[in-house]
């Protein structure tokens, strides 16, 4: 496969002195083109430090991330062109329309006017956003929400996405539309990380699962190889040995 991103040696502490703490240690990974990559881990096993460390939120204590075989903090705001960023929460102006804020997100991106123009009634039309775009995001239901937050995302048509926690709170059904959405971005060959606490969700969706602990990589597999390697049916039966057999060896 092809190497979309490098990540190396990455690393990062919060605080100094007796009271710091590593929440990332000597992270190394490679992230291909056009896969779907889950980031696993109990709470505060560096999963959402290491996503927010990859779309440049914040920046790492040591290590870099490499694309094309120059480091991204030489050019970031080019990098930043070529990612998109489904948060968790919605992140979005209230006084603005839907509308509003996907024009306002595509102009930020460096599309031209009539790009932007075009781009947004396309994803609206794609998310079933038309009908709501003179409504603000208080006005959508949590499943609308998430097909928002989606589509701005893509305005700018980045080559790797990343979606934090993308289907919390989200009635069964809701999560598989969001579901058959991550797999059509796959399908046309965009990247895709997704930190998620749902094993099924990781499961059912990725090429490959990293799994976090306590700030460095446990493993990086499929679940197929995951299963079978710890003959267990379900990806969430393997994890849960994991994290014991780690637990047991603290």
């Amino acid at each position: 496969m092809t190497t979309l991103l490098s990540l190396r040696g990455i690393a990062k502490q919060y605080g100094v002195g007796p009271r710091a703490r590593m929440a990332l240690k000597d992270v190394t990974l490679d992230i291909y083109k056009g896969e779907i990559l889950s980031l696993l881990g109990v709470n505060g096993a560096g999963k959402t430090t290491l996503a927010s460390i990859i779309v440049t939120l914040h920046p790492p204590t040591a290590g870099t991330i490499l694309h094309e075989g120059k480091s991204i903090y030489e050019d970031v705001p080019t990098y930043r062109r070529m990612i998109g960023f489904c948060p968790q929460k919605p992140n979005v102006n209230p006084m603005l329309t839907i509308e509003q804020n996907l024009l306002f997100a595509g102009r930020f991106y460096g599309l031209s006017a009539e790009e932007t123009k075009t781009r947004v009634i396309v994803l609206m039309k794609r998310f079933e956003l038309t009908t709501y775009a003179e409504n603000t995001i208080d006005a959508l239901s949590g499943g609308y929400k998430q097909r928002f937050l989606i589509a701005r995302a893509l305005i700018h048509k980045p080559r790797l996405v990343l979606f934090d926690e993308p289907t919390v709170a989200l009635d069964p059904h809701v999560r598989h539309e969001v579901w058959e959405l991550i797999k059509e971005l796959k399908a046309e060959g965009v990247t895709v990380i997704l930190t998620t606490h749902y094993l099924d969700e990781a499961e059912a969706l990725a090429d490959r699962v990293c799994i976090l602990d306590e700030g460095v990589i446990k493993l990086i597999d499929t679940p197929a190889n995951l299963k079978s390697a710890h003959q267990k049916d379900r990806l969430e039966d393997v994890f849960i040995k994991l994290i014991n057999e780690s637990k047991e060896n603290e």
